[in-house]
């Protein structure tokens, strides 16, 4: 029932978001040029990879790590990249992903590979049975700022509590975390 929503849902907001999509591709290769999307190697159902999209919001050449792993994140975002991380529109490419089943709407963030304490964390705790999702429980309940062990509890709770009741909820949490920026750690700047 959850991957048909997805699949519903998804396809439906690509629709409707597609002139959106258009907007900000024109943006991101006049602000910095090509390629307007980002791929990575993420960590997803099964513990397997698979490559995720995101509108790029880096400069061109910016190594590959998570960006609160970069000491000078703010130096290496775009001008147009900081608003897009900020409304979180970085993020719609990942509508792909849930139409081609690789992530879900709701479910705990993928991470890069090498975040290995995390990913131990999440491989006891049997995180690595649901498909990872765009938003998460732990991005509701303080994102960035939370250690590595907070966050693999928390999408534990997750994968115990899941429902579709439960996934409105952070859906709506999700929608207010956004509008009010909170929680934001890029580098060692927190918001």
């Amino acid at each position: 029932m959850k991957r048909v929503l997805d699949f519903i849902i998804s396809l439906f907001a690509l629709i409707i978001l597609s002139p959106l999509f258009l907007i900000v591709s024109v943006c991101i290769l006049i602000s910095d040029g090509s390629p307007v999307f980002f791929r990575q190697k993420r960590v997803g159902k099964n513990n397997e990879l698979f490559e995720i999209y995101k509108f790029r919001t880096m400069k061109r050449g910016t190594e590959n790590v998570a960006s609160n792993d970069l000491s000078d994140a703010n130096v290496k975002i775009t001008k147009f990249g900081k608003i897009l991380r900020a409304t979180s529109i970085d993020e719609l490419p990942q509508l792909l992903n849930i139409l081609n089943g690789t992530m879900s709407l709701i479910g705990p963030r993928p991470l890069i590979p090498e975040e290995t304490k995390i990913r131990e964390l999440r491989q006891e705790y049997n995180v690595y049975s649901v498909r990872p999702g765009i938003k998460g429980w732990a991005q509701v309940n303080g994102r960035d700022n939370v250690s590595a062990e907070k966050k693999a509890l928390l999408d534990k709770e997750y994968v115990e509590k899941q429902s579709l009741m439960f996934d409105i909820k952070i859906f709506f949490m999700t929608i207010h975390q956004v509008l009010c920026r909170k929680d934001v750690n890029e580098g060692n700047n927190r918001t």
